[in-house]
Parts: structure tokens; C-alpha cells; sequence
């Protein structure tokens, strides 16, 4: 096999880089902010932002390797893409528990924050997002479902505003878990695709 033919250009492995890097130092900021107020979503979402650093240094890792060995770190990626929502679903439980509403403030200031630094990411991810197949579309939906995530956060602070409640945080915590679970599967099936179709 002519490994030259999937070796990555340079900056797509700049950019790969950069994305890993934001995301490892938005989570240690975003996760210390979850645990002062208490918010399921921030939780959720902070350790979203450790798996994408994961997922992006796979990546960086496997760009070099053959199309069938990528494919199977896709479907590697697509089980990594699901430790969020079992994270959520743990401090959901525990918020059931203790239903003390997160400070609202914080929560959407904090929700703006890692939306500007999820709208970067998937800026310059979108170029890529069909290079190396599910490895980068990984990456890239995993941006994009943040970014999502990131306006639910912050609209739920704004909720929590108005309605002292632990239920809009509480929301949007298993609404992220659930977006990881379905982009996960998309991953595993364009990576599944992928290795039934390379040449060994």
C-alpha cells in the first residue's frame, strides 16, 4: 500500500493540535466552575471538552496510518464519544437527589465561554471534516455538538434566572448526553463503512 497517499498535510495536523489544546484548557476552567455551582450541564460539558482533547490526539496520532487502521480507531473514537453521557447521567442522579439550582449567572457566563471556544474549533475543523473520514468527522461533530450544547447551557442559565429551578440544568445535562450518544453512532457507522471498504 502506498502509505503516501494518506499521510496528512500539515496544517490540518496544525489544526488538529490547536483544537486539542483549547479544549484540554477550557475543560480544567469549565469542570472547577461545575463543581463551585453544582451544574449538571457545565459537568456535562466539561468533561465533553476532555474527550474531544482525547479524540483530537487520536487523531493526530492516526492520520498517518492506513485507511483500515483509521477506521478502527474511528470505532474506538465512537466508544469515547458515549464516557460524557454516562459521566452526566451519574451527576443527574446526584442532582435528582440534592436539587439545588446552579448559580444562573456563572452557568450562562461560563455556557458563552465555551461556545466561543467551540465555534472556533469547529471553524477550523469544518474545511477538514470530510479528510481522513470518521476520524475528523469525529472531531468536527464533536465541535459542532458542543457549540449546540453551549446555547442550551447558556439559555438554561438565563431559565434559572428567572425560575429558581434545578430542572433547566438538569435538562440540558441528559440533552448533551443524548447528543453524544447519536454522534457517536454516526462515527461508528461511517467507521464501520470505511472498514468493510478498505483495501488491506
Amino acid at each position: 500500500m502506498d502509505y503516501s497517499k494518506t499521510a496528512p498535510d500539515t496544517s490540518l495536523r496544525r489544526v488538529v493540535l490547536t483544537v486539542a489544546l483549547a479544549n484540554l484548557s477550557y475543560f480544567f476552567f469549565e469542570f472547577a466552575v461545575a463543581k463551585r455551582i453544582g451544574s449538571v450541564s457545565l459537568f456535562a460539558d466539561s468533561i465533553d471538552f476532555l474527550e474531544d482533547t482525547a479524540i483530537n490526539l487520536l487523531i493526530l496520532s492516526a492520520l498517518r496510518w492506513s485507511p483500515r487502521h483509521r477506521a478502527r480507531v474511528g470505532m474506538l473514537l465512537s466508544g469515547v464519544m458515549l464516557i460524557p453521557g454516562v459521566a452526566s447521567l451519574w451527576t443527574a442522579w446526584q442532582k435528582l437527589i440534592s436539587p439545588i439550582p446552579p448559580e444562573p449567572w456563572m452557568l450562562s457566563a461560563t455556557g458563552l465561554g465555551a461556545l466561543v471556544v467551540n465555534l472556533g474549533c469547529a471553524l477550523l475543523l469544518t474545511r477538514f471534516r470530510h479528510h481522513s473520514g470518521s476520524l475528523t468527522k469525529a472531531a468536527f461533530l464533536s465541535a459542532r455538538n458542543d457549540a449546540l450544547a453551549n446555547l442550551a447551557v447558556i439559555a438554561a442559565g438565563l431559565i434559572t434566572l428567572r425560575w429558581a429551578s434545578a430542572w433547566p440544568d438538569l435538562v440540558v445535562g441528559l440533552g448533551i448526553a443524548a447528543m453524544n450518544a447519536d454522534a457517536a453512532m454516526t462515527v461508528l457507522k461511517a467507521a464501520r463503512t470505511e472498514h468493510s471498504s478498505a483495501v488491506v
